[in-house]
């Protein structure tokens, strides 16, 4: 006799056999690229206003830290699809 939970369980782990669809990687891409162009311009801003005067200097090293560690992600995202794709140029035919 099976335990009354036991289709639950069952259900349950085909639920987890079910592939999930994957990401549209065009579209995490473009969203990445607008959150990168708003940080940008968000921090740009913040940097005029110091010039001006009119921007504490704490908001100003914040915002450049904030751009540093934007770049710096953009720039490992970069090397890692170059490695990605060097690796599927190496791969043989």
């Amino acid at each position: 006799m099976l335990p009354a939970f036991a289709p639950d369980l069952y259900r349950r782990g085909l639920d987890a056999l079910t592939p999930s669809p994957a990401p549209d990687l065009p579209a995490v891409a473009r969203d990445f690229a607008a959150t990168f162009a708003s940080t940008l311009n968000r921090n740009e801003e913040t940097a005029r206003g110091a010039l001006m005067g009119e921007v504490d200097p704490h908001a100003l090293i914040e915002a450049l830290t904030s751009t540093q560690s934007a770049v710096e992600t953009v720039v490992t995202v970069r090397d890692r699809v170059v490695e990605a794709y060097q690796d599927i140029l190496r791969m043989p035919i």
